[in-house]
């Protein structure tokens, strides 16, 4: 968890001006005293406290949420109360398939989260969900992310100035909104 939560700290730092151009529509030097994201270790204190970080895992699956969680924070956005999300980051922003995922997913749907997002290359671990999770009209819907910054644009999309480079806004909106079984038919 110490790991998970050190490198998305690295990937935020690293990634200050693109993420400030995102929310703001201005990229910055680094010197710049306006970017909230090159302000944490220099200007702001921040401590991350996960009290069962102590406990062994069988592997790490909390980088993507601890970085929305540090973008929100920063730009002082919310994260919308409908997301639960998964998957491990690498220093370059990959999102990383992660182990459990129909544990966490059944987890989301008992505490009535409607939209999950879950690392692309565990995109076949969704067939091993029961029907009534995956299909009908009260089924969870499901975003797949290969790289931070879909999450990102998933999360804070009507909150974005710009749009995140190379995304293609229209293929994660309709992953965003059709719901696994009916993805055939787009």
């Amino acid at each position: 968890m110490k790991e998970s939560a050190t490198l998305a700290l690295t990937w935020v730092r690293s990634n200050a001006s693109e993420l400030n151009a995102l929310f703001r529509g201005t990229t910055t030097s680094p010197d710049d005293g306006d970017n909230p994201f090159l302000a944490v270790g220099e200007r702001t204190d921040l401590h991350l406290h996960v009290p069962a970080g102590a406990v062994p895992k069988d592997g790490p699956s909390a980088g993507v949420a601890i970085v929305a969680t540090l973008v929100s924070l920063l730009m002082d956005v919310p994260i919308p109360t409908e997301f639960a999300m998964t998957g491990e980051i690498t220093l370059r922003g990959r999102v990383m398939p992660v182990g459990g995922v129909r544990d966490k997913v059944l987890a989301a749907h008992h505490a009535n989260i409607k939209h999950v997002i879950l690392p692309a290359r565990n995109k076949c671990d969704i067939d091993e969900l029961a029907p009534e999770v995956r299909l009908g009209p009260g089924a969870m819907r499901f975003s797949f992310a290969s790289r931070i910054w879909d999450v990102l644009e998933i999360l804070f999309h009507d909150k974005l100035v710009v749009q995140v480079p190379g995304l293609d806004s229209s293929r994660r909106i309709a992953e965003r909104v059709v719901p696994p079984h009916l993805d055939s038919a787009l």
